[in-house]
């Protein structure tokens, strides 16, 4: 049987793509990250694949471009959520500060371990690796907490987005550092990231004020493309891309505030909001479909027997107590003891593999055991499964008992009510008589 015949690809891809529906579905009923069922779906269609055929298949490719683009478009949707204004500032800045610590003490203590029980892991590749295990999963945690109230939600979007971009810095900083020709240390990764926010904030307003006066209705894929575009020649040019794309989507979800003054008569606001609307809506679908088959083809190239090796346990087991050890500290600084939920909503996913994959040969390490990105990934995302869904059945029970409260003040009032009632015609009938001069 030939699995990879073109019209058995465009069933199997459209029966994966039915089934995240359903598992979306059930993430919401459930609070089971339907991430983690794709990468169990993925598992499964690994077995199911070596049943029909014997060849190897080498998914890497396929892996490295969808988490790419997956990458960009969660980003640019969690930016296009963000409204910056004064009110606000308080808890980007607290999300921006705890997504910073967080990320630095996870990656030491990550480090730690790995320098410790890995053999001839040095501690410069020791933080090279641990740096991936220390990025929050926004593709995880943004379709996640779409049930909290909406500080926390707001919190998680926030925390997780800047986790991603400073992540993703840090990882190409070591990795430069790593690199004997790169010679720019601190000040040239400075000097990197001002020239991105220089370019970011020149290119969203060009794109903004060209992409309105496009009479084509077929034009929000070529955004789309465009981004695509500046997102890869800025790798190429070793800027820290990701910032392109979060400053475009906070220009166009903010545009009141970025078109100001002389600024505000170049835009058409109804044909810039139209832009916003419709780009929110292809963004948010193209992230759930590359979503999708990212972390279904991750399950499928995922080793399963590595998960049973005892060092591969001790090594994840350690990591993950580490990364909520620091996380306690952080938000019991920020947030005093209203952490919960928050605290075990910290999931490693889509970056993590990202990056991973993305180590140089001459940087990575043989006796590293790629199961513990797994266990390490599957492990935070039950741990956050278990919190909502605790959460959830709080939630519930508090307005159980709420409704209980209102019920019985209800029948309260309707008692007094009906007691008033009984005297109140009496009191209608005898009073005007007896008060009535002329009776």
């Amino acid at each position: 049987m030939d699995v990879f015949s073109s019209y058995n690809i465009i069933i199997e891809a459209s029966v994966i793509l039915i089934l995240s529906f359903i598992f979306n579905g059930i993430s919401k009923r459930t609070n089971i990250p339907s991430v983690l069922l794709l990468i169990f779906l993925g598992v499964i269609l690994q077995f199911v694949l070596s049943y029909f055929t014997s060849d190897k298949v080498d998914f890497f490719p396929a892996l490295e471009v969808l988490g790419i683009i997956g990458l960009i478009m969660i980003v640019l949707e969690a930016a296009l959520e963000l409204e910056l204004k004064k009110e606000k500032l308080v808890p980007i800045l607290k999300s921006m500060a705890v997504a910073l610590i967080g990320l630095l003490g996870s990656a030491y203590l990550a480090a730690l371990i790995l320098h410790q029980f890995v053999p001839d892991m040095s501690m410069q590749s020791a933080w090279l690796y641990a740096t991936p295990l220390s990025i929050l999963s926004s593709a995880i945690i943004i379709p996640s907490v779409s049930g909290l109230v909406p500080s926390k939600k707001e919190f998680h979007i926030y925390e997780s987005t800047f986790s991603d971009i400073m992540g993703i810095m840090m990882f190409y900083f070591l990795v430069g550092e790593m690199n004997p020709a790169s010679q720019g240390g601190a000040g040239g990764f400075a000097l990197n990231i001002l020239l991105t926010i220089v370019i970011s904030i020149i290119a969203s307003y060009a794109i903004i004020l060209v992409f309105q006066t496009i009479k084509s209705q077929a034009k929000l894929f070529l955004l789309i493309a465009v981004l695509l575009l500046l997102y890869a020649i800025g790798k190429q040019l070793h800027l820290s891309s990701l910032l392109i794309i979060l400053i475009f989507g906070l220009v166009i979800a903010n545009m009141k505030l970025f078109f100001r003054g002389k600024f505000a008569t170049f835009l058409d606001h109804e044909k810039a909001h139209r832009i916003y609307h419709e780009l929110h809506i292809v963004t948010l679908e193209t992230a759930f479909v590359v979503r999708t088959f990212f972390f279904v083809i991750f399950g499928l190239t995922i080793a399963i027997a590595s998960l049973f090796s005892f060092t591969v346990a001790l090594i994840s087991l350690l990591i993950i107590l580490s990364i909520y050890v620091v996380r306690f500290v952080i938000l019991r600084t920020f947030y005093g003891s209203d952490i919960l939920p928050q605290l075990f909503i910290a999931p490693r996913g889509l970056i993590t593999v990202l990056l991973f994959y993305a180590i140089p040969a001459e940087a990575q390490i043989a006796t590293f055991e790629p199961g513990i990105l797994l266990f390490v990934i599957i492990g935070t995302s039950l741990i956050m499964t278990w919190a909502m869904i605790k959460d959830k059945k709080k939630t519930k029970t508090l307005v159980d008992l709420a409704d209980e409260e209102k019920d019985i003040l209800d029948k309260e009032k309707a008692t007094v009510v009906l007691e008033g009632s009984d005297t109140a015609p009496e009191v209608d009938r005898i009073d005007p008589i007896e008060e009535d001069p002329e009776t």
